[in-house]
């Protein structure tokens, strides 16, 4: 991992205001934050991300802060997340690490390396136990059928290609170039890619999904995920304001309106 999370804490996010009301209150400025943190490195920079996505990077070892823009969310929370990288990988979007559904999105994110072993015109269809039981397999839960090949390029093998168009000793032409796809998951020379799919937002529990593979002649093959706890995500507070605090106790009160 590249993002490195220990020995970053006290991460806090501050409304930036751009303007005092009449009676003192400050209006907020919009779709901006101010994102602080502390750290115990002193030889790294630093990446924040907004629900999952890069939102910046510092520019300096020494530096604790940094304003980035946030989407308006009414329905869920934004998470922001904080983390030091080597000065290497300070202008690289590191964002695959963390992956589209976080603890806490209330989504499931499922990923398939589409390599050179899955059979041609090869469809897939998921399947949940709708967060406790066995997996459902009489109602699949994409709405649409995943198509393993969209393109007849994609899919290599004799007599699948066009002669004369492909790669010399493979009818490939569409084969992913290096780098470009997920190196030593498939056939040595010609990399993979990455079919993904996202849930829609679920309720909380502990699910098992079912992948459904069928090939052009009605044959199917069947894998299942291991248990994936879904939380979702937390609702946005407006209104929020401190009740009481009982400092022996060091218990805080919020109320919220």
């Amino acid at each position: 991992m590249k993002l490195i999370s220990d020995g970053v804490y006290s991460v806090r996010v501050f409304e930036v205001p751009f303007g005092i009301r009449a009676d003192g209150r400050g209006a907020a400025m919009p779709a901006v934050v101010l994102v602080r943190w502390r750290s115990c490195w002193e030889d790294k920079l630093y990446h924040v991300y907004v629900n999952g996505r890069f939102a910046g990077a510092t520019v300096d070892s020494m530096q604790r802060q940094m304003m980035v823009h946030v989407c308006s969310s009414f329905e869920s929370a934004v998470r922001i997340d904080g983390f030091a990288v080597d000065k290497i990988y300070s202008h690289l979007d590191l964002s695959g690490e963390l992956g589209i559904c976080r603890e806490g999105s209330g989504r499931v994110k499922i990923t398939i390396v589409r390599n050179q072993s899955l059979p041609a015109e090869a469809t897939v269809c998921i399947y949940s136990n709708g967060g406790s039981g066995e997996i459902d397999y009489e109602q699949a839960i994409n709405k649409e059928v995943i198509k393993v090949w969209d393109k007849w390029q994609d899919k290599g093998g004799l007599g699948l290609g066009k002669f004369g168009l492909g790669d010399f000793g493979y009818e490939s032409c569409g084969a992913v170039g290096f780098g470009r796809g997920s190196f030593g998951l498939c056939e040595y020379g010609i990399e993979s890619e990455f079919i993904e799919w996202t849930s829609e937002p679920m309720a909380a529990g502990v699910y098992k999904f079912g992948l459904v593979i069928t090939d052009g002649y009605g044959n199917s093959s069947v894998s299942e995920t291991d248990e994936i706890t879904v939380i979702p995500s937390a609702k946005p507070a407006e209104g929020l304001s401190v009740c009481s605090f009982d400092s022996a106790a060091k218990k805080l009160i919020l109320k919220v309106y």
